[in-house]
């Protein structure tokens, strides 16, 4: 996208970049891209959210929380996708990549294939996050997620945590900025130098649309919410510090104003170099990629902040011995407190099924000691 066509858009002066930002609402304009003709909406039971700990509540929400848990909760990023026949069955029907990720039906059944197959410990909706335009955010134009995650909501009921999802102001930016990924992000970080105020105005615009949209997610259903800040990690640890880290923090200040109970994960890719940086803006929970040696990162966060990871990705691929020893040791590395395994990034396309229903098993298969977790509280009181 052209600098002209970004300060024309955000309101942006070009004789000072100075930033003046006064989004007008118009009917035709959608933050989220023009979107196809809405599918025929599916009906749904009223919904409403109770903002309050239960002793109904899933174990994921407990976990990230920092609550007492039997054993560590278990999902996967890309949870849903190719590596399943079932999905790639479903591909063939409809193979519109658009059309999957904006009918109501499709989303639900999508989302619901892991569940059904793996019954983890959380069910993310699987749905294109496409907030990636520069008008202001149109949440009519997104009931297809509202309604997805009412009826997730109403089908896993509180045995497996609804997950909802938003990308983090820096990774929104910077496919806009570049024009789609990038190997190099040379367009975007010199706009740190060359044009800070319209970079600024634009990561303030999407701030404001990113948080509407998780209280939207929230009100709709989602248990917890994931904050993907992908590309963070190709920033210098001073530069995320700058132009990533404040953004986030706003997000996260005003949900936990509006929703206190639903927990905020923040992941980024290649994060070894963040961590401390990341647990100063308030999520609940950190995920850690798999180039992040699990001990290392607990010590480095302490036992005061949840964790979530991180096998690598990989692993399974090898023999199934491999992966309970990789999972095992993870868990042990994390601590029996404030652990939500995960890979430390998606399933891998071909990633065999079998691997993956064997991850969930073992992960159901262990307990924690009840007083180790005790030990772990009063850790985590001396450290507050």
């Amino acid at each position: 996208m052209s600098f002209f066509k970004l300060r024309s858009s955000l309101g942006v002066q070009s004789s000072s970049l100075t930033v003046q930002l006064g989004f007008h609402s118009n009917e035709n304009n959608n933050f989220l891209g023009a979107f196809v003709s809405s599918p025929k909406r599916t009906k749904i039971k009223k919904f409403s959210i109770a903002f309050s700990s239960t002793t109904s509540d899933p174990l994921l929400v407990k976990a990230a929380r920092g609550e007492p848990v039997s054993r560590p909760p278990a999902w996967m990023m890309r949870q849903a996708g190719r590596y399943m026949s079932v999905y790639r069955k479903l591909a063939e029907k409809h193979p519109s990549f658009r059309e999957r990720s904006e009918t109501t039906d499709l989303i639900v059944e999508i989302s619901l294939q892991p569940w059904e197959a793996f019954c983890p410990d959380g069910s993310p909706i699987c749905s294109e996050d496409c907030l990636n335009a520069l008008h202001p955010i149109d949440l009519e134009k997104l009931h297809f997620v509202g309604e997805s995650l009412k009826i997730l909501r109403q089908e896993v009921g509180d045995h497996t945590a609804v997950l909802g999802f938003v990308g983090a102001p820096w990774r929104i930016a910077t496919y806009i900025v570049e024009g789609g990924t990038t190997r190099t992000y040379t367009t975007v970080k010199s706009m740190c130098h060359t044009a800070p105020n319209l970079l600024r105005a634009l990561l303030s615009h999407l701030t404001k649309a990113i948080f509407e949209y998780i209280i939207y997610q929230v009100e709709s259903g989602a248990h917890c919410i994931q904050i993907f800040d992908s590309w963070g990690g190709q920033l210098p640890p001073d530069m995320w510090e700058q132009w990533s880290k404040p953004y986030i923090t706003e997000i996260v200040s005003i949900v936990q104003n509006k929703c206190p109970k639903i927990p905020l994960v923040l992941y980024i890719n290649g994060n070894g170099g963040l961590l401390e940086r990341m647990k100063g803006t308030g999520v609940d929970v950190i995920g850690l990629d798999w180039t992040v040696d699990m001990a290392d990162g607990r010590k480095r966060l302490g036992n005061d902040i949840s964790v979530q990871g991180n096998v690598d990705p990989a692993y399974l691929f090898s023999p199934l011995p491999a992966v309970t020893e990789a999972i095992q040791r993870v868990v042990k590395c994390a601590g029996p407190r404030g652990h939500i395994l995960n890979l430390g990034h998606g399933v891998l396309v071909g990633t065999p099924e079998e691997a993956v229903a064997h991850f969930f098993e073992v992960t159901k298969s262990l307990k924690y000691n009840s007083s180790s977790q005790n030990h772990a509280m009063e850790e985590s009181k001396l450290l507050v």
